[in-house]
């Protein structure tokens, strides 16, 4: 068998489940990420391996285990993992490596909620093993006579902390060698926060995510100003807004440019929101007064990590900081912390006309506090759902998004309910690279990837990726093997 050798354990035929299997020879591994499945692709899961998916068979070889972020989707299977009998060190970027534990203490506490001893264990076994790497440096992985492989982990853009791996690999004794590259998530460009993903120099063979490769995004440079307006006309009626969120980088763009629109309304000379006219009702948003309320304690945990991490901002949020702002946490913003507040403001907010923004998990509608927001509210046209982040196969979210402008239901936790209220879907807020982005990650390497693999995507969107990138190879007459 020829090494270095690559096998999908996840995100093959969909976009969640990551988990990437590089045997370098046939004793030692690396395994890139260990997600959760998500959607119909976790009913799909089940199905197919009721016991739940198994690393038993493959565990004794990996020397590591590489994250390259942590959302769920990359890394929710670890307590599989470590059930499994891995023991190995878990390798991640520095911020990364301070957001895992809080991301992790909620998973397995929603995982196990009755075995507290267990949790506690697994949390343990993981602050152990994590070493944290800058990035844009070499870290060994394996230096013997026959093997040498390195990896390196490059700024992806995608959330905080998020990387591409580099990994080089040497066979000495046959004279020859590979880099191989895995792209985790790309992020796109003009994210706030966060610096643009630049192309590494070269790759042989490239893992490439695909989730937006049959797409190009709506404008990102005017998204704060069609945010604004959909809060416009989403609060002339007095009601709620609701952003469902993911904990990790969605809710903290959002707080990021909400602050700038509320930052411009107190600018002097500028329209006030008492003296701006909604399109109905002739009634304004009293924006000085507007109440923002993060519904979540995981994402204000984060969102405190966020904060102490602004060494890994982009110059533009590292200006707002020395301007005297704080983006991530300004006056109007109210966190909810505990249960019993949470259905407290449920009850306010439905039981009165009092205009509020409310963010809140989980990001597809599949469970958390969103839940009580939307059982409550989706029957009444004072409010509106609005979505700014993708909507699996199979979720809640997709279905309210779907079927909500035709005025259908959505199930929720096994109960229907009809939809009345406004939902809107707002472009341009992907945390993930379009199929311009996706593309220009190959083309600006000064050495294109021979090999190229395409996961984390549907197979609409693989396809349409493949036939671009067929196509530009074909330009210049280079030869691709693309799976």
């Amino acid at each position: 068998m020829q090494y270095p050798k690559i096998i999908h354990h996840g995100a093959v035929e969909g976009v969640t489940g990551s988990c990437h299997q590089l045997a370098l020879d046939a004793a030692l591994s690396l395994l890139i990420d260990c997600g959760l499945f998500q959607g119909e692709e976790a009913a799909t899961q089940r199905r197919l391996n009721p016991e739940g998916p198994s690393l038993e068979n493959v565990v004794a070889s990996i020397k590591a285990l590489v994250v390259t972020h942590v959302h769920a989707d990359h890394v929710g299977r670890l307590p599989e993992l470590l059930a499994a009998g891995f023991k190995g060190p878990i390798l991640c970027s520095e911020p990364s490596a301070l957001l895992l534990p809080v991301v992790l203490e909620d998973a397995f506490s929603i995982q196990y909620s009755h075995e507290g001893a267990l949790v506690e264990r697994y949390l343990k076994q993981i602050a152990e093993r994590v070493i944290a790497l800058p990035f844009d440096h070499w870290f060994g992985i394996v230096d013997t006579p026959e093997l040498k492989c390195r990896i390196r982990l490059q700024r992806a853009g995608h959330v905080l902390g998020s990387a591409y791996v580099e990994c080089d690999i040497e066979y000495p004794l046959e004279n020859r060698s590979k880099r191989i590259v895995f792209s985790g998530d790309l992020g796109a460009s003009d994210t706030p926060i966060l610096p643009s993903p630049v192309s590494p120099e070269r790759a042989d063979t490239l893992v490439l995510e695909s989730t937006y490769g049959d797409r190009l995004h709506e404008d990102r440079s005017t998204r704060h100003e069609r945010l604004e307006k959909v809060i416009e006309q989403a609060l002339a009626d007095q009601g709620t807004i609701l952003i469902p969120a993911f904990s990790l980088g969605r809710t903290q763009e959002l707080l990021y440019e909400i602050e700038d629109i509320l930052h411009r309304k107190a600018i002097p000379g500028t329209l006030s929101a008492k003296s701006e006219t909604a399109q109905t009702g002739g009634m304004g948003v009293d924006w000085p007064t507007l109440p923002i309320i993060l519904d979540s304690p995981l994402a204000t945990r984060l969102t405190a990590v966020y904060e102490g991490l602004a060494d890994y901002w982009d110059e533009e949020a590292t200006l707002r900081t020395a301007g005297g702002r704080n983006p991530l946490n300004f006056k109007q913003l109210i966190k909810v912390e505990t249960h019993a507040d949470h259905l407290q403001v449920v009850n306010y907010l439905t039981s009165t006309r009092r205009p509020a923004i409310v963010i809140a998990g989980s990001g597809m509608c599949s469970g958390g506090r969103i839940v009580d927001y939307l059982k409550a509210m989706l029957g009444d046209t004072r409010h509106n759902v609005v979505f700014v982040g993708y909507q699996a196969k199979g979720t809640p979210g997709a279905s309210i998004q779907k079927h909500g402008p035709q005025g259908g239901y959505v199930e929720l936790d096994r109960e229907r309910y009809d939809i009345h209220a406004g939902i809107t879907t707002l472009g341009g807020y992907s945390a993930h690279a379009d199929q311009q982005g996706l593309v220009k990650f190959v083309t600006e390497m000064s050495q294109w990837p021979s090999e190229i693999r395409l996961v984390h995507g549907e197979p609409q969107a693989r396809k349409a990726l493949r036939s671009v990138l067929m196509r530009k190879y074909e330009l210049k007459r280079m030869p691709l093997i693309i799976e």
